[in-house]
């Protein structure tokens, strides 16, 4: 089972670092792995190889601005957290579609990756979608009130002042991942100031484009995730009307650990978490494509 580096476009041309995994044997189909906020694309690698080794050809890849994705500077670099979605996932689905037309299309989201699916993938011919703590960025559905007011304070106040400031986010040193393109911050913080978060943004149709979706889709929330609650999980997924969501609500002793909001890819879970993940997409994978969107 080899991985191999790629650069592939964006829907305007913009160059993403990714990395491809070949399956092990006979594939039964392609995953996209579509990351989280500022979670570059290494944090992935352990589970893009452990799906390969399960028969799924894994493409993992940075959003521009992001690890591999990263131009020289990120000040006044010209990126919004809808390019992620609209250009980016877009841009690497296609890519996908264009190498394997041949074989089952699948997609996972961690975070705004969950976003990107619901924003995009009515238009995708795959055959179901998976979400990993995908929620709606309204920091009152946090239940610990420091660190709602912690967040609150890195989204709408010290995120988007810094972006206006020296034109990019160090997220680093604020506990956000990597740093952050400037108008990815602006936008993220103008979505976490409305009631419904970006479903309340008339330049987006979000609500629209979620109720297209057909494809079954699968949902992970955990117990001990601070952000992503059943609460801000359901704002989300309360959005796909016209297909059938299946969720997994579980808690750490049933991981064998605790997740969090970013542990679900850590390799500890590969004999816990990961297997009923890929059951799933082997199902998914199998299903006539009349069944799949029906489902």
């Amino acid at each position: 089972m080899d991985s191999t580096p790629h650069t592939i476009p964006a829907t305007d041309g913009y160059p993403l670092g990714a990395m491809l995994w070949t399956a092990a044997g006979v594939p039964h189909g392609v995953v996209v792995m579509h990351p989280a906020t500022g979670v570059p694309q290494r944090i992935y690698q352990a589970f893009a190889k452990f799906l390969a080794e399960h028969g799924f050809h894994t493409m993992t890849y940075d959003y521009r601005g992001i690890g591999a994705s990263r131009p020289k500077s990120l000040r006044r670099f010209a990126a919004r957290m809808r390019d992620w979605a609209l250009l980016d996932a877009e841009g690497v689905m296609r890519w996908a579609r264009a190498r394997y037309p041949e074989l089952p299309h699948l997609a996972v989201g961690h975070s705004v990756g969950g976003h990107a699916i619901g924003l995009c993938c009515a238009d995708w011919d795959v055959a179901g979608v998976v979400q990993v703590a995908c929620h709606t960025g309204n920091s009152r559905f946090i239940r610990q009130r420091g660190e709602r007011l912690r967040v609150e304070l890195i989204l709408r106040g010290v995120g988007p002042l810094m972006a206006r400031l020296i034109g990019y986010v160090p997220g680093k040193r604020m506990g956000l991942g990597e740093d952050l393109p400037g108008g990815v911050a602006i936008e993220w913080g103008a979505w976490a100031g409305m009631q419904r978060y970006f479903f309340d943004d008339p330049t987006l149709g979000a609500i629209e484009r979620f109720n297209r979706v057909t494809h079954p889709v699968l949902v992970y929330g955990f117990d001990d995730d601070p952000w992503a609650t059943p609460a801000a999980i359901n704002a989300l997924t309360m959005h796909f009307t016209n297909t059938w969501v299946e969720r997994r609500q579980i808690a750490p002793a049933q991981a064998g650990g605790a997740v969090g909001h970013l542990g679900f890819f850590r390799s500890q879970f590969a004999t816990t978490l990961w297997p009923g993940l890929v059951d799933w997409l082997r199902e998914r994978a199998a299903a006539p494509r009349n069944e799949a969107e029906a489902a």
